[in-house]
């Protein structure tokens, strides 16, 4: 019983990050989000929020997080707006797990490994290990997906394809958490 409930731990724990430590400039030469905090990139547009959720096994709480948009919808045009994934963690994971975890999610997803294999190794340069009360969030705007651990910049991916890559383990209709994925949309009927 242990084995699923440690299994399942760390599925939770691995949905919410996929970080990597790659700032490279724009076409322009500007860094793009060089945002410093998740305070800083939530105060500069306004954010409205489409759900949130609560991931349990039996009666343990393992996360809770919420889906922002600046357009108030999903999917959203990466060109024109931006998104916040933000995870708040009640179980302590390993950075290792919660990319072996992750990889298990691309996986259901059936996402090829020669589209997900790059992203490993800056994602292990920029995970932390997590414990209980640590939050991570991801801020997506166009070309670059950008990663805050308890509220500081830790780390870019600039590739249009990661952000949406990652956000689709919650937000696929192929994800292996429907309940979870309806409630951030905001669809909270059951």
């Amino acid at each position: 019983m242990f084995k699923g409930i440690t299994a399942v731990l760390l599925f939770i724990a691995s949905h919410s990050l996929g970080w990597a430590n790659q700032e490279q400039p724009s076409e322009q030469g500007a860094m793009l989000s060089d945002y410093q905090s998740l305070d800083e990139a939530l105060d500069s547009a306004p954010f409205i929020e489409l759900g949130e959720t609560t991931f349990s096994i039996l009666f343990w709480d393992l996360y809770q997080s919420r889906l922002l948009t600046t357009s108030g919808r999903y999917p959203i045009s990466a060109q024109k707006e931006m998104l916040v994934y933000q995870i708040n963690y009640q179980a302590d994971i390993s950075s290792d797990d919660l990319i072996k975890r992750t990889v298990e999610q691309w996986q259901h997803l059936n996402i090829s490994p020669e589209v997900y294999t790059p992203y490993l190794a800056p994602l292990k340069t920029i995970w932390p290990d997590i414990v209980d009360g640590d939050n991570l969030a991801l801020l997506m705007t166009e070309q670059r997906s950008t990663f805050f651990f308890n509220g500081k910049r830790v780390g870019a991916i600039n590739d249009a394809q990661f952000g949406q890559l990652f956000i689709d383990i919650w937000l696929s209709e192929n994800t292996s958490q429907p309940k979870l994925r309806a409630e951030l949309l905001g669809d909270n009927n059951d």
